[in-house]
């Protein structure tokens, strides 16, 4: 009886399991049939928002009494007609496949990268440094974008954003180039771009590509803070200091390596004496086209026998940056400091 028993209820284990697996399987099968559905309508749905509906509106910037304000510019369409006052934001432009809309470019102070300098050479020069506002008006623009320094009625500058607005011409500020910046104010210029030329889907995939740097510069970060200064040539034979004090754009990207700017809580103009006080680990200077060559001003200051104690000057700890990365305010600082992270060791 206790043999009979035991194999009834082998059975009955058995057809339970062969029960329990042909529910499990057609729940398995039911599942991934629910997600093929759900990731076709995310996919239908990621497709409706990556159309912009026309007239959009963004987010952006003017000045008051020198300090950057939001000011709102609203497309009735996509620009047909762009100018951009530096080399990297035309640059960003091209990442998005819109090389064709821009009618001009100016300050192209630093290297093309290799994969876009044949688009970037399709876009007409209006000016190798700084353009005015007489020449960039010239060029019909009915969007003027980049650095927001460069917003001003100066002989260097392409006119106020106000001013601009009032000739009926959009102006776009990169917010990465306006007070206490970050890498995601990079993010949010590549994305209202989207928006504005209606290639919200380009401006997705790039920003995924450049987080996936973001992730591997963060990987490659010093285990100790790295503190650096920087400095140039003032032409006359002295060295400058610089604070960076408003480039949190830079400390925010430099950072990813746990490389510091020491002086960007400084203002005014900073002496040597200052450099020999801080005494930063790492020194960088930047090349720029027709600047002078930065190695004959690392040679003067490792000559100069006031900053020997400097830990930078020691230890020969000086690099050379390209101006046009870091002072591009666009998608380029991933590759400075990839460089400078290869140049360091990291």
């Amino acid at each position: 009886m206790i043999t009979a028993m035991i194999l009834v209820l082998a059975a009955c284990s058995s057809g339970g399991s062969e029960d329990a697996k042909g529910s499990s399987q057609q729940a398995a099968e039911s599942s991934a049939t629910n997600a093929a559905a759900d990731r076709e309508k995310t996919d239908a749905d990621a497709s409706a928002e990556a159309e912009t509906t026309y007239p959009v509106t963004v987010s952006n910037y003017t000045t008051e009494n020198g300090t950057w304000v939001a000011k709102e510019q609203t497309f009735d369409k996509a620009p047909e007609r762009v100018v951009a006052n530096t080399q990297g934001a035309a640059e960003l432009m091209i990442r998005l496949g819109l090389t064709d809309k821009l009618v001009g470019v100016a300050a192209l102070f630093g290297s093309v990268p290799e994969d876009i300098a044949d688009e970037f050479k399709k876009i007409p020069v209006l000016a190798e440094g700084y353009v005015g506002k007489e020449v960039t008006i010239g060029a019909s623009p009915d969007l003027i974008m980049g650095r927001g320094g460069l917003f001003e009625d100066a002989d260097w500058g392409v006119g106020t954003v106000n001013s601009l607005n009032d000739m009926g011409i959009k102006t776009f500020v990169q917010s990465t180039s306006v007070t206490d910046a970050s890498l995601d104010s990079l993010y949010k210029d590549i994305t209202e771009l989207g928006k504005i030329f209606n290639v919200q889907a380009n401006a997705a995939a790039y920003i995924e590509e450049l987080k996936v740097r973001e992730e591997a510069l963060k990987a490659r970060a010093s285990a100790e803070t790295i503190n650096y200064a920087s400095f140039s040539d003032n032409g006359d034979g002295t060295i400058a200091v610089y604070n960076g004090n408003g480039d949190t754009f830079i400390e925010s990207a430099m950072s990813l390596i746990n490389v510091h700017n020491m002086l960007i809580n400084e203002t005014g103009t900073l002496s040597l004496e200052k450099l020999i006080e801080i005494n930063p680990d790492v020194m960088i200077i930047s090349r720029y086209a027709g600047g002078i060559d930065p190695q004959e001003t690392i040679d003067k200051l490792l000559a100069n026998k006031q900053v020997q104690s400097i830990n930078a000057v020691k230890n020969k700890k000086i690099y050379v940056i390209d101006f046009n990365n870091f002072w591009g305010y666009g998608d380029s600082i991933f590759t400075g400091v990839e460089n400078l992270a290869d140049d360091m060791g990291l």
